[in-house]
Order: C-alpha cells, then structure tokens, then sequence
C-alpha cells in the first residue's frame, strides 16, 4: 500500500506536509513549521537577517516565497546540504509531537509519497516520475523513530 499526502489539511496524514503548523525548537530558535526552517536555512550563512525574516513571517507560503527569492545571496553549499537539512527538520518535527510520530509510525513499512503535481525533486510530479526526496526522507525518520537508525534499505 501507498500513503500519498499533499495538502497539510488532509487528514489523517496533513502532518507530512511542510506546511503543517507542528512547530520545534532547532538551532537555538522556534519555527513555526518545518518549511519555515527549510527555507531560512538558504540563507544562514549569507544573510543572517533575511534567514530571521523567514523565520519569522506568518505563513509558510510567505517563507516559501523568501525563500525562492534570490534577491539574497544563497549560501553556496545549497545544492549538497538541502536534503540533510531537510531531514533534520522532519525529524525534529516529528520528535517534538507525539501525536503526529504516532501518525508517522502507523504507517509500518508503506510507501509515503508527496503527491505534488509541480514538484519532481521533493514529491512525485504530475507523471509520477518525480524523485519523492520528501517521502524517502519521512520514510527515513519513521526508521530513525522506531529503531533508532536508518534501515539498510535506504
């Protein structure tokens, strides 16, 4: 079976989503959800005032929005660090809320796939032949919660 999930108010597995208003604590500040921290981290090593301006803002549409501008500079090991970076705030997220971990763990061995109709590198794509990194990596923490390690597989 195949878990697919996309809009942070779907239910039961909205949770998955990056938009999902599941704050944590990670490098010493609060985010308001994971894609807050995401984006803000494009910038925390070359322009530390506009990575809290994306910590900062409302919603994490507005924090997708900064993010993609690139009126400020990007921090030049983007490309290497995003996935790591993005598996770090899944985690936390999920560490922090004990209800959503449930939802998380509930899932066994299933597939989890983000079906984005415009995303090829985190979700699926409209074709389906998208690279669902954000799947793998909620696949990825639900081993590191049950067993305290990556499986094999991954």
């Amino acid at each position: 079976m195949t878990i697919y999930f996309y809009s942070s108010r779907e239910k039961p597995y909205g949770c998955f989503s990056n938009f999902s208003r599941h704050g944590f604590e990670l490098d010493g500040f609060w985010w308001v959800t994971s894609e807050h921290y995401f984006q803000a981290q494009k910038f925390v090593d070359t322009d530390r005032l506009w990575a809290d301006k994306i910590r900062e803002v409302k919603t994490p549409k507005d924090a997708v929005k900064m993010g993609r501008s690139r009126s400020h500079p990007l921090r030049s090991d983007w490309e290497e660090v995003k996935d790591e970076i993005m598996k770090q705030a899944v985690l936390q997220k999920f560490q922090t809320h004990g209800d959503i971990r449930e939802v998380l763990l509930s899932t066994g061995e299933m597939l989890i796939v983000e079906n984005s109709p415009i995303d090829y590198y985190w979700g699926c794509g409209k074709d389906g032949s998208g690279k669902n990194r954000l799947g793998e990596i909620l696949m990825e923490v639900r081993e590191i919660l049950c067993y305290g390690r990556i499986a094999d597989r991954f």
